[in-house]
């Protein structure tokens, strides 16, 4: 069964759509909601290389992390969505983390994130979410940079709550 959305910019709203949603299952520290939205042999690549492969292995690993650690929450700006074809895309985006207690990000733990995504049975699913840390070795002036932008999205998102 194929997607039937009107056009690319529907796809691509469906897709960012999908993101947030990933973004706020993390902040909600919520295993299942997060877990549902990958591919049933999705992979996820956390911060520290740590590869999990399909829905059981990520739900245990996130539910072991949500159970035993207080998890920062992410603040995001999406760089591009881009549809390689009819079903399957890519999002890149830009993160960083507020701890907990924190109202700031933490800019040693900033990342980029690549997401591919694919249909499966009908609805959009996260074949591969992938955590790289934004360490712009040598290039102080990126790191800053990034950090300034997501500071801007976090006060931003502040005033408007």
């Amino acid at each position: 069964m194929r997607l039937q959305s009107g056009n690319v910019m529907d796809t691509q709203e469906h897709i960012l759509a999908l993101y947030q949603q990933l973004l706020q299952q993390w902040n909600k520290r919520n295993a299942a909601g997060m877990t549902g939205l990958f591919a049933t042999n999705g992979t996820l690549i956390g911060f520290d290389g740590s590869q999990l492969n399909g829905q059981k292995e990520i739900y245990a690993v996130l539910e072991e992390i949500f159970s035993n650690f207080p998890t920062a929450a992410y603040i995001s700006i999406v760089k591009e969505v881009r549809l390689l074809t009819p079903t399957t895309a890519l999002l890149l985006a830009v993160a960083g983390m507020v701890a907990v207690g924190s109202s700031d990000i933490s800019p040693e733990v900033n990342v980029l994130h690549s997401i591919t995504v694919v249909e499966e049975e009908g609805k959009w699913r996260i074949a591969l979410f992938q955590n790289t840390p934004a360490a712009f070795h040598g290039r102080p002036e990126l790191a800053e940079q990034l950090s300034a932008d997501l500071r801007h999205v976090l006060a931003s998102s502040v005033q408007q709550n």
